[in-house]
């Protein structure tokens, strides 16, 4: 009896047997393919943008792929995570709060990922405690192997049997050696040997130094990554080069040489002006050949869907190569040093920029010390300006300044989640009268707490004093910009991440002065979208719609801040 026929007879954890796998209802061995995508020399090379690049080009060829990001940190989610040391926080329709590389494939795939795309060690170590309490490793020992690793094994059948796909991309956090994520390549390396031949494919993205006072590139620090995998138990068949230049031939070589791997799937993944070009790359390397054979996924391609698939994605590929206009647009923020803390916003404006032949230029703006005397000069070369979500006081009062200055000077505006309540706090004060207007998140006992908590949402959402998080259907009034903007629809749904709400008492103020609530949450007193009718692109959300933008399907608020700013800029030419 082979290992394949252990995985399907062998369900309990008796002492007969070491093998211990659970498997799910309906999961077939050999159906289901794996790419196992892993890291090695140092993190933040990009693991996410291979995965889901490679996974694009095998959908484009009318197969269907699903991802899952394996995290080594002991969190549950990424809610609580710093962005300056993890970037974003990624939401997904289902509330899930996950890693940023969640957005690349969502954005990649055009898919709505759940959470069952997102693992980290705190969820795992979770499942198997939970399962040792209810006593179903039948009095065993709870170990890391067999145990913690079949709960990883488990849950990338599960995914594949409830997702139907033909291929499941594994990527796995960090670096091969990191201590925390040792036990996810032990259980990859067991899934190789469960699967069975053509059923495992790893690929091992590395890093090519090039140190200036050489002037070359020197691989070693590539060789000893690699071989930590080969110690581990995994032969990459796929190597992937990540360097500021093309990786040389000599170099491709010699990686080649010492780690087994032939010379043509030693992939250069050098730096690109975009990271929708890397598709192509793969292509006009044919690795996406290589990965097919090496699956036996060959007769499972669609030639017609791939012609008409990869026709759309170059069309968006050439506009962004070759935009024929340009604007600036301001980012008002308070992580503004590490630009992964807003990694969908700036994708949403490349989408855009994408649809409208435009090249978005992105300018950095701390609000710490913006003030209303010195916020002319700081916007003086930008087209529109967004403030983007954040929490806390820190740099608030640069953020009103700035949303004043564009209001009062026609300058195109988006606000998206705390740039919705800062909007609603600037025209409380500078409009309505209301001074002292602010939010309990900064001043707990100002006068005119325009942006609170509501105990409305309270018990409405059953959530206390945490977020209101993921996917939520929004009412758009008739006749408003955000009707124009969505196509004259009625409803749109949008993801959230935030606590505070514009307080309804002062909705008949900021009305009569002028405001417009364009979008709302159904039966509840809930505000989402704003605008002002007088302005050429004044609009606010309460809601994230750069987590939902994709190459293809940008967000329609991005375009208009776009085409606003394209209006303005032409206006100041002539």
């Amino acid at each position: 009896m082979d290992a394949t026929d252990l995985l399907f007879s062998v369900r309990d954890t008796s002492d007969e047997t070491e093998f211990y796998t659970p498997v799910p209802e309906g999961y077939t061995t050999g159906r289901v393919k794996y790419v196992v995508v892993m890291g090695t020399v140092m993190s933040g090379l990009g693991k996410g943008i291979f995965s889901s690049s490679l996974a694009r080009l095998l959908q484009g060829k009318g197969l269907r792929v699903a991802p899952i990001k394996l995290e080594g940190y002991l969190n549950v989610d990424s809610g609580t995570l710093n962005p300056f040391r993890h970037g974003e926080v990624f939401v997904l329709d289902d509330g899930m709060e996950c890693d940023m590389d969640l957005g690349t494939y969502e954005r990649l795939l055009d898919q709505d990922l759940t959470r069952d795309n997102f693992t980290t060690s705190g969820q795992i170590y979770s499942a198997v405690l939970e399962r040792e309490r209810r006593g179903e490793y039948l009095g065993r020992d709870v170990q890391m192997i067999p145990h913690v690793t079949a709960e990883v094994k488990n849950r990338l059948r599960t995914l594949a049997v409830k997702s139907r796909a033909d291929v499941v991309f594994v990527e796995i956090g960090g670096t091969v050696g990191d201590f925390e994520n040792g036990y996810y390549i032990e259980a990859m390396r067991q899934l190789a040997y469960e699967e069975g031949q053509q059923n495992v494919l790893f690929v091992a993205l590395t890093f090519i130094l090039e140190p200036p006072t050489l002037g070359e590139q020197k691989s070693k620090a590539a060789q000893l990554g690699i071989k930590q995998a080969l110690q581990m138990g995994i032969q990459p068949h796929i190597i992937a080069c990540r360097a500021q230049r093309e990786v040389t031939d000599k170099v491709r070589e010699k990686i080649s040489v010492y780690t087994n791997v032939p010379k043509a799937r030693v992939f250069s993944m050098h730096d690109c002006e975009s990271i929708y070009l890397i598709p192509s790359r793969m292509r006009e390397a044919q690795l996406d050949q290589q990965v097919m054979h090496l699956l036996n996924l060959t007769d499972r391609a669609n030639p017609g869907v791939e012609r008409r698939d990869w026709a759309a994605w170059q069309r968006f590929v050439d506009r962004i190569l070759a935009p024929k206009h340009e604007v600036t647009v301001g980012i008002t923020g308070k992580y503004t040093s590490v630009r992964d803390s807003y990694a969908s916003l700036l994708m949403a404006l490349e989408h855009s920029g994408g649809a409208l032949e435009t090249k978005v230029h992105s300018k950095w703006i701390d609000t710490t010390n913006i003030t209303d005397e010195n916020v002319a000069e700081a916007l003086a070369d930008c087209d529109a300006i967004i403030v983007p979500g954040g929490f806390g006081s820190r740099g608030a009062e640069g953020k009103i300044s700035c949303i004043r200055y564009a209001r009062e000077n026609k300058m195109p505006y988006l606000g998206l989640c705390y740039g919705f309540q800062m909007a609603v706090i600037e025209f409380a004060r500078n409009v309505c009268g209301l001074k002292d207007a602010n939010t309990t998140e900064v001043a707990h006992d100002c006068r005119d707490a325009v942006i609170d908590i509501l105990p409305e949402q309270k018990k409405i959402e059953g959530l206390g004093g945490n977020m209101r998080l993921g996917g939520r259907d929004i009412e758009v009034k008739p006749g408003t910009l955000a009707a124009k903007l969505l196509g004259g629809a009625k409803t749109v749904r949008l993801r959230f991440r935030h606590r505070y709400e514009v307080d309804p008492k002062y909705l008949e103020c900021l009305e009569s002065k002028g405001l417009v609530f364009s979008g709302k949450a159904p039966d509840q007193p809930i505000m989402q979208i704003l605008e002002l009718p007088d302005h050429p692109f004044f609009v606010g959300l309460q809601a994230h719609p750069e987590l939902t933008s994709r190459p293809l399907r940008p967000s329609p608020f991005f375009v208009g801040l776009v085409q606003a700013a394209l209006a303005r800029r032409e206006s100041k030419t002539k």
